[in-house]
């Protein structure tokens, strides 16, 4: 195991605002197909009437995506199909959110939009592969960016989820994506990374990091968890709602103790309570700290 480097305790966004860690991101789809909610905020007044909630839930910044990254049988949209899709929701909501939003997208033209409209942080599923653009255009804004580890496609990562140690090999990307960025002029305390479950990742492996989170902690940057609903919380605990709801927290309680810094959910009231209660017991709430 790595020793385990010093982790910031919030991070601090271009405009001065700051994210106190552990915090909670809610999950906006813009999509009519992504494999939880797919369509059902599709449309912009919806959508943004759903934001508002998660921040009235207690949720620390909306992450807002207009396509598709479901397990099985995502496929690519036009760029023109995703930036109309998530250009009217940011718009209204620069005006009303009062948390940060990040962009949930791989093409540098949308997030260059979303910057534009408010928008804080580049949440990239490539890690700032897919699009040339987007490391500069990070490093040029001062944003924030969210690293993702990811193996194949959109429609085929499941077919690459082979590995000698899932581990140690998912840990090394994100240390090389992370140098990356940090290289391209991106800020390095804007910089957090993800294992990426359920990409190009079995059950197996998922259970592996979540175990393994302190080793990916010991980076030194924030760690971004996303267990939200995915397959294996389905295929363990269960695929009914309640069990989903259950088994999800269980996992981002496991992830705030083990050191993550962000959960990823799409049911903002439920892990905001999660993460106060895990942080608490972790010792990772200043009001409730054992040796206070």
């Amino acid at each position: 195991m790595r020793k385990r480097a010093s982790q910031s305790p919030y991070l601090k966004l271009y405009d001065g605002r700051v994210i106190k860690f552990p915090a909670v991101m809610g999950v906006l789809n813009v999509t009519p197909d992504s494999f939880s909610d797919g369509g059902r905020y599709l449309e912009a007044d919806r959508a943004v009437e759903h934001a508002l909630a998660m921040e009235a839930a207690g949720a620390d910044l909306i992450d807002v995506g207009g396509e598709s990254s479901r397990p099985a049988g995502a496929s690519e949209v036009p760029v023109e199909v995703e930036l109309a899709r998530v250009r009217p929701v940011l718009a209204r909501l620069s005006k009303r959110l009062g948390v940060p939003i990040s962009i949930d997208t791989r093409r540098a033209e949308v997030a260059r939009v979303a910057l534009e409209s408010g928008a804080a942080i580049i949440n990239d599923i490539t890690a700032l592969e897919h699009d040339c653009e987007m490391a500069p255009l990070a490093a040029r804004t001062k944003c924030a960016v969210v690293l993702m580890h990811m193996r194949g496609g959109l429609a085929n990562h499941i077919e690459f989820a082979r590995y000698r140690d899932v581990v140690r090999e998912v840990v090394e990307y994100l240390e090389a994506r992370a140098r990356f960025a940090a290289g391209a002029g991106v800020v390095r305390s804007r910089i957090i990374v993800d294992p990426g479950l359920g990409f190009a990742k079995t059950a197996q492996h998922n259970l592996k990091l979540l175990a393994a989170l302190p080793d990916l902690c010991a980076l030194g940057y924030p760690v971004l968890v996303g267990a939200s609903r995915k397959s294996f919380v389905a295929r363990i605990a269960g695929a009914g709602e309640r069990e989903l709801e259950f088994g999800t927290a269980a996992a981002n309680a496991l992830a705030v103790a083990a050191g993550a810094s962000i959960v990823r959910v799409h049911d903002a009231g439920a892990a905001v309570a999660v993460v106060r209660m895990a942080a608490a017991m972790a010792g990772r709430d200043r009001r409730f700290r054992r040796n206070a």
